[in-house]
């Protein structure tokens, strides 16, 4: 099944990197016009811009800050004043700030909800009117099997991306009657910057747990990505997709 997405506009959240660069790439290889947003990262997010516009892709970087109202709304102006429209929404910015419940500062827990829960709030809310007089739209946030099994250590990390599963669930019901679905994506361990840093004992425990024994591509991610942005998604709102080598069944 071929995806087009020839004529549509896409915004990626912290699409300078990782799994987000890989969904602004596939995105932009499927015909859409991607606008990737970074927050300090410009070298990064202008190295995604050159590989999309290498391959005869579209695609722009803008600088904001999702946790801040202020940078959300003025991403989102320069979004619409520059392509008249929004159709895609992926709320993928997010950082970690990792250690056991009882060596947490109160500051590591609310910068990790403040980056990877109210971003996904204000971006969301700033994509609704605009998807709502188009009567069409897809969002797309990336949570994580975290959210779904926990992890010591990741306790702020967790309730973030649990919290977007019951916020990608309300949101879908609400959003529904626009046309606009909401669903959500559980990566597993991808191989990313991020999993890069994991030793080997650490690397070896994980996949030990992990039936397909290996770690997930960020292209894999991204073409599930592609796939909920597309028409033949239409009719699927509201659900979590967990891609994780079965890390989780349920």
């Amino acid at each position: 099944m071929k995806i087009d997405l020839t004529g549509r506009v896409a915004l990626v959240t912290g699409g300078g990197r990782g799994i987000g660069r890989a969904i602004a790439i596939a995105l932009a290889g499927a015909g859409a016009t991607v606008v990737i947003n970074y927050r300090g990262n410009s070298a990064a997010a202008e190295e995604t811009v050159a590989a999309i516009t290498t391959a005869g892709g579209s695609a722009q970087a803008i600088q904001a800050d999702v946790s801040q109202a202020a940078d959300v709304e003025r991403l989102f102006k320069t979004t619409l004043d520059a392509h008249g429209r929004l159709d895609v929404l992926v709320n993928n910015a997010g950082i970690t700030r990792d250690t056991l419940l009882l060596r947490m500062k109160e500051d590591d827990f609310d910068q990790v909800i403040n980056t990877n829960l109210r971003g996904v709030f204000l971006c969301t809310k700033a994509a609704f009117r605009p998807m709502s007089k188009q009567r069409g739209g897809r969002i797309i946030n990336i949570s994580s099997v975290i959210g779904l099994i926990g992890n010591a250590g990741q306790a702020n990390y967790a309730a973030a991306k649990a919290g977007i599963i019951g916020f990608t669930k309300s949101t879908a019901r609400e959003m529904a009657p626009r046309n606009i679905t909401v669903n959500a994506i559980a990566p597993g361990f991808i191989d990313t910057e991020m999993t890069s840093v994991l030793g080997d004992a650490t690397r070896k425990a994980i996949l030990e747990n992990i039936p397909l024994g290996r770690l997930g591509q960020p292209e894999e991610v991204a073409a599930l990505a592609c796939f909920l942005a597309s028409d033949a998604a239409a009719y699927m709102t509201g659900q979590t997709f967990a891609i994780d080598g079965g890390m989780v069944m349920s």
